[in-house]
């Protein structure tokens, strides 16, 4: 893309957050992002893995190790975005864990995490993001769910119930949302992403394995709806590889 070509683009000059940037569909986005010209801020929990990430990012890049358990942590990520850049246009929450197995299993500690990452994640950083958004009188969430919220199978109860929950949250963000503020929720079907290698018996992982797509096309939607112009809000894409049924 040449100069004039980012002159007229909908992300370039934008700055965004983006949290589980250290790989999967974090990774994509911001690579894809920051050659389109976005200023990115990049958070994720690996601090190697996200230095490496970061190394092979074509444009502005700022990074910090971030846990979004933690609500000091999106708190300080927002706060590096307004200090470095200036502003934050955009909060992309990428970061998320799956574990796939039986309720019958009755693994706590799993379900803990996947509310702790996946729900309370989410909250933890719309609490940082909304005050700077309604403050600067712009702004906008993108949040990673999944087709597992759509079609529950077994093995994903847990993981889908948090899915669900936050596909519900972010309408209901919407709804309140008024007229300065974008809510977007992308929910990728199979992609390669670490998700598939804990998606349980080897059988399943090779089946995954098999239809995933790559995690650019994720990357690719949520920089579509980044990109649209500041009135126009879209609210939810569903991206699945064809060969998921």
């Amino acid at each position: 893309m040449d100069v004039t070509d980012l002159l007229h683009d909908g992300v370039a000059g934008k700055v965004v957050a983006i949290t589980g940037a250290s790989s999967g569909i974090g990774a994509a986005t911001a690579r894809l992002l920051a050659a389109r010209g976005a200023r990115v801020v990049l958070a994720a929990r690996r601090d190697e893995r996200l230095a490496e990430v970061a190394g092979g990012v074509d444009g502005e890049v700022v990074t910090r190790v971030t846990d979004v358990r933690r609500r000091a942590d999106l708190a300080a990520l927002v706060d590096l975005a307004r200090e470095r850049f200036g502003r934050l246009d955009v909060l992309v929450a990428s970061a998320g864990v799956a574990h796939v197995a039986p309720v019958d299993d009755l693994a706590v500690e799993h379900w803990d995490e996947m509310l702790d990452v996946n729900v309370r994640g989410v909250l933890h950083g719309i609490a940082a993001a909304l005050p700077v958004f309604r403050a600067q009188g712009s702004g906008q969430f993108v949040t990673v769910v999944s087709t597992a919220g759509l079609r529950v199978v077994p093995g994903q109860a847990v993981y889908a119930a948090t899915k669900n929950a936050v596909r519900t949250l972010c309408e209901g963000l919407r709804q309140e949302a008024g007229p300065d503020l974008r809510v977007t929720a992308v929910s990728p079907g199979v992609t390669d992403t670490e998700f598939i290698v804990g998606a349980g018996e080897p059988d399943v992982v090779a089946r995954y394995a098999a239809m995933a797509m790559p995690a650019d096309a994720v990357a690719r939607a949520i920089a579509y709806a980044i990109e649209q112009p500041p009135g126009v809000d879209v609210n939810e894409i569903v991206v699945r590889p064809t060969a998921q049924s």
